[in-house]
């Protein structure tokens, strides 16, 4: 029997399909999903921020960071039985949602790199993404199909 598994921010989950896994509220957050196809696992992680080395609280919430959660994701995904040489990822979010002067406030755009950065140096090769603009996201990733469903009120709904 299939069951939506919600990932809060900050946080990351696994499951194998017919299981779904959701994540709402993706602003200048990114949601990253993995999947292996030839077992059916997925998983997906709601990163908040773009690096845990510039926090004091970085190595008590790992799944917080780009740079620590997408590893993390990684190792609970082989646990349940995936190869990390046939992973592919999805990403969606790091949205601009306040104007601002400099790109150095631009959460949303450094979330987005650092994330890319973490699938890189796991050799993780992105398929598909939806990443930046102006608005929120909430995410619906099917372990089964590996489409990425992307819902937005202003923008309708999206697979990817």
């Amino acid at each position: 029997m299939m069951s939506n598994i919600t990932i809060g921010i900050s946080d990351l989950k696994v499951c194998r399909a017919p299981d779904v896994l959701v994540t709402y509220a993706l602003g200048s957050c990114v949601g990253i999903c993995l999947l292996d196809s030839a077992t059916n696992v997925g998983g997906l992680s709601h990163i908040m921020l773009p690096d845990s080395t510039a926090s004091a609280s970085g190595a008590s919430t790992p799944m917080r960071f780009a740079d620590t959660a997408v590893p993390m994701l990684v190792r609970e995904m082989e646990r349940l039985g995936a190869n990390r040489a046939r992973l592919r990822a999805k990403i969606a979010g790091g949205a601009v949602m306040f104007a601002t002067a400099s790109d150095k406030f631009n959460i949303g755009e450094r979330n987005i790199a650092a994330v890319k950065a973490a699938l890189r140096e796991l050799r993780i090769p992105i398929v598909a993404e939806d990443t930046g603009l102006d608005y929120g996201r909430t995410v619906f990733f099917y372990p089964e199909t590996g489409v990425m469903e992307i819902r937005a009120a202003a923008k309708g709904i999206k697979q990817l």
